[in-house]
């Protein structure tokens, strides 16, 4: 049986991801400007970042974890002892959960800030990102395999990193201004 997990195997992923994004920042740049070519991929890197460290694995040799043994429900024990289960850099789980959401945000808002429909489409997305979350804990909950927890304070950490991304993205939109990046139609064509 191959089983494939850990650290590795994460980084590894979003080095590819990137590299798939950076190839999307250059076909969208002629339409869109740099700025949200820029915001768009990096909202799409962002979702395949977070999906990666929260899908994969934590280690290779995890194997597969008997059904008898796995949660049958997520824990709805806010704040519980997952928290401190582990840190990296520092860092513990939950301001984790909450830094693993911030991009997402964030690109977000400057990905649909050049439109006036990015008003509406802003909270839409603030809204998906949270039934993202919600997505990753119940898929946690039902693939035993990956070893990992369905866990309420996890969805409320990763809303409120999201939440965060968001109000740096709407700090951010005066600055990185993407509405200004926009090329005509007739300046795409080579004279």
């Amino acid at each position: 049986m191959v089983s494939i997990g850990g650290t590795g195997v994460m980084v590894l992923g979003g080095l590819v991801a990137a590299g798939v994004a950076a190839l999307l920042v250059t076909a969208l740049r002629p339409r869109l400007g740099t700025a949200s070519a820029v915001s768009v991929a990096g909202l799409l890197w962002s979702l395949v970042a977070i999906a990666l460290v929260t899908l994969v694995p934590t280690r290779s040799d995890v194997g597969i974890v008997p059904a008898e043994s796995r949660s049958e429900a997520c824990s709805w024990d806010y704040g519980g002892p997952s928290g401190a289960a582990f840190e990296v850099l520092g860092f513990d789980q939950r301001t984790l959960n909450v830094l693993l959401f911030v991009p997402a945000g964030m690109f977000l808002v400057l990905a649909v800030g050049r439109w006036w429909s990015g008003l509406v489409l802003a909270p839409l997305g603030l809204l998906g990102l949270a039934a993202y979350s919600l997505a990753i804990e119940l898929t946690q909950l039902q693939l035993a395999r990956i070893d990992r927890a369905c866990d309420v304070t996890d969805m409320v950490d990763n809303i409120l990193g999201a939440g965060l991304g968001f109000v740096i993205g709407v700090v951010l939109l005066p600055v990185v201004r993407p509405w200004r990046g926009r090329r005509k139609p007739e300046q795409l064509v080579a004279h």
